[in-house]
This record gives structure tokens, C-alpha cells and sequence, in this order.
């Protein structure tokens, strides 16, 4: 039997911290020397992403290495390409509706096949955030948010009872039910994990989304931006997505604050 072994290029830069009585590995990436010093901190997210993700086949040492001569790379004309694998996905019911769909149609392929379809499920952790559904019927009434969403599970029966079976019936997947609040506000205050453990690994929170509002999520301290729902899904099946690296606008905040 043929086994794939995958080396790890960057062993080297593992490194351990005990908290609270558990041990933890992390990359230690200022290893990289100076080139990593020059680094935005949000490119060195990216950074930690393609050294941690680095197999040389979806995200390779070049990946790695154009990252690093961020800088440089700045001044080619038509930027430089590299791989991404975010940390999770987070999306809405209009365009994640559609990605729980095609999970579920490749359950039912696999059963016809004779596999497990239980075997199916997003690799990373995917959160599905239903509000885009409720519509504003009425207004200035003491009542009128819960009237509004009475109408909306009304409205909306049939896909909401497929997400709650779905909810149920993958694993890694969260989702978040209707009257919870907006997707974008949601992610910020429950969904952000800011620093995520897998597996006694630390490393920093990242994600893609399909809501144009994700790059909220920045305030936060936590790469992410919006995409189309077929990059995201590719994202929940374990693909990296292709990118231009990205320029950085930075800025020095100067002075004090007043007294309030």
C-alpha cells in the first residue's frame, strides 16, 4: 500500500509554551530574522498561516518565501500570487444556504457509492450566521421585532428546518439561529476565537466570508475579508485559495487623549 508522507519544511521553527499546566506548540517565526521584523503584523498572519499549512503542495516554500519578501515584492507590476488556508469561514443563510446544499448533495453521492456519507463534513470550522432572511413589516411598535421575526420563521419554514438538520447533522459547522443579531456583529463578539488551539497547536484566528461586512473583523485584531460563496466553500472542503498579496496602508496614531 502506497503512504504519503508529508515532511514538515519548517520542524525547525516549532517551539512549546506551558499554560496553565498544558503545553502548547507554536511557530516561532521572528527566527526568520530581519526580513520578518519589516513585516506589517498583518502579512506576518499570513506569514504564520503558509509556514504552518506548508505541505509544497497546496502551499509551498515559494508561498512562503514571497511572503516573507513582502516588501520587495510590492514593486512588481502586477503583484505576486500566494496560498491561503484561513483559520475558519464564517457565512450568511443567502449564500450559505447553497454551500450546506452541495455538502448534503455529496453525502448523498457518497451513500450511492457505498461509502459513509457521515464522512462528509467542512475541514475547518465553517459558522453559518441566519440573518438576511428577516424583513422590516413593523415598525415603531413596542412589539414590532417580534412580530417581525414571527413573520420570518413563517416565511421561511422550509429552509430553516433543512439548517437546523443540517446544524445537526455536520460536524464542524455552527449555526448561529435566526434573532441572534447580524452576521458581522455576531462574529465579532461570540465567533472570533482571536487565538485558535488544534490539536495542542496555537495559532492566530483568520478567516474568509461571504458577507461584505467581515473585514469588521479586523478591529478585532483578526485577519479576514470578504469572498464569493465558491471560494468559501472550497475554503470548508480544506482548499487553499490563491491571492495577490496585499499592499498595507499603515498609520501612527500621535498626541494624547483628552480628559473625559
Amino acid at each position: 500500500m502506497l503512504q504519503l508522507i508529508i515532511i514538515d519544511p519548517f520542524e525547525k521553527f516549532k517551539k512549546t509554551i506551558n499554560v496553565s499546566n498544558k503545553e502548547y506548540t507554536y511557530f516561532d517565526l521572528p527566527k526568520f530574522g530581519v526580513e520578518y521584523d519589516q513585516l506589517p503584523y498583518s502579512i506576518r498572519v499570513l506569514l504564520e498561516s503558509a509556514v504552518r499549512n506548508c505541505d509544497n503542495f497546496q502551499v509551498t516554500e515559494n508561498d512562503v518565501q514571497n511572503i516573507l519578501k513582502w516588501k520587495t515584492n510590492q514593486s512588481i507590476e502586477g503583484g505576486v500570487e500566494v496560498a491561503f488556508k484561513p483559520a475558519r469561514v464564517i457565512l450568511q443563510d443567502f449564500t450559505g444556504v447553497p454551500a450546506v446544499v452541495d455538502f448534503a448533495a455529496m453525502r448523498d453521492a457518497v451513500k450511492s457509492l457505498g461509502g459513509d456519507p457521515d464522512k462528509i463534513n467542512p475541514v475547518c470550522p465553517s459558522d453559518l450566521v441566519i440573518d438576511h432572511s428577516i424583513q422590516a413589516d413593523f415598525v415603531r411598535e413596542a412589539d414590532a421585532q417580534q412580530k417581525n421575526e414571527n413573520l420570518e420563521f413563517e416565511r421561511n419554514k422550509e429552509r430553516f428546518t433543512f439548517l437546523k438538520w443540517g446544524a445537526k447533522a455536520f460536524k464542524n459547522m455552527l449555526i448561529v439561529p435566526p434573532g441572534s443579531g447580524i452576521v458581522h456583529q455576531v462574529n465579532l463578539e461570540y465567533l472570533a476565537r482571536v487565538v485558535f488551539t488544534d490539536r495542542d497547536t496555537l495559532y492566530p484566528d483568520s478567516l474568509v466570508g461571504t458577507d461584505s461586512h467581515t473585514t469588521m473583523i479586523n478591529g478585532l485584531g483578526v485577519l479576514g475579508w470578504g469572498v464569493g460563496g465558491i471560494e468559501a466553500e472550497a475554503v470548508m472542503l480544506g482548499q487553499a485559495i490563491s491571492m495577490l498579496l496585499p499592499q498595507v496602508l499603515g498609520y501612527q496614531l500621535t498626541g494624547t487623549l483628552n480628559q473625559f
